[in-house]
């Protein structure tokens, strides 16, 4: 009988848009190594497919959180918080794998509400839920948020829209979270960029792109495993974009 300490044992990690691609690897991956997941989103029967997954295959018994960041606010948040708080006892992980693309539009031609509804999703719940889950993240021995991101957050692309300002808005939300929590707390803040993997997002932006072509969700996750351990996994990381491929080039990959 194989007794090896997993990694993640005792750790519970939150993880929202958990029926996505990377929300979903990552939450199996997680639970593989012994974490309790949280598993967020905006539906219930995609996560519940996410939570038979982890079950099936042995692992922790993951919680289920079914959320719509579209219409949540602050108390929403707390209230989830809450029965984390009740039901484990900490929290040690935040991956915000949630997103919505909203449409390819010319500014001139942007619809109001909906440029109010993906920056709602992309960048106002993440921080709001942020807020939310600070007192036990700063509670926690070692923890670490990780905020999703990509390339339109860097530069700024046509017809990107609001996605590319909430973007935007996540990178420099990542840095001011980094800066205030580096001296006092053991809170590790990065934003990763996965870059092009096979999901239902990148087929919106990029509707023309064969998704075949790209490799799966499976494939980063490693990445976002180690970045996850926070100070556990004896390096110093915070207030940085990851950029997945960039970060394997160097030989950063954990073993």
């Amino acid at each position: 009988m194989n007794t090896t300490r997993k990694p993640f044992t005792s750790r519970v990690v939150l993880v929202t848009g958990a029926s996505g691609a990377i929300g979903g690897a990552t939450a199996k991956a997680l639970a593989a190594q012994g974490a309790s997941v949280v598993l967020m989103g905006r539906s219930l029967a995609p996560l519940e497919k996410i939570y038979d997954a982890i079950v099936a295959a042995g692992h922790v018994q993951p919680a289920i959180c079914p959320l719509n960041f579209a219409a949540s606010t602050l108390e929403d948040f707390q209230q989830a918080v809450s029965m984390i708080q009740k039901e484990f006892g900490r929290l040690d992980g935040l991956l915000h794998a949630a997103a919505t693309l909203g449409c390819l539009t010319p500014i001139e031609h942007f619809d109001t509400d909906l440029w109010s509804r993906v920056l709602q999703v992309n960048l106002t719940a993440p921080m709001l839920l942020t807020r939310a889950c600070l007192p036990l993240l700063k509670a926690a021995p070692s923890a670490a948020i990780l905020f999703s991101t990509c390339e339109v957050g860097q530069k700024g692309r046509a017809y990107q829209g609001a996605y590319g300002v909430a973007q935007a808005g996540i990178e420099n939300l990542m840095q001011i979270l980094a800066d205030e929590l580096e001296s006092n707390t053991t809170v590790q803040v990065n934003s990763i960029d996965p870059g092009p993997i096979r999901s239902r997002l990148r087929a919106l932006a990029y509707p023309g792109e064969n998704p075949n072509t790209l490799p799966s969700a499976e494939t980063v996750i490693p990445v976002y495993l180690h970045l996850m351990m926070g100070s556990s996994n004896d390096t110093h990381t915070s207030g940085q974009r990851i950029c997945i491929a960039d970060y394997l080039s160097n030989k950063k990959q954990p073993t």
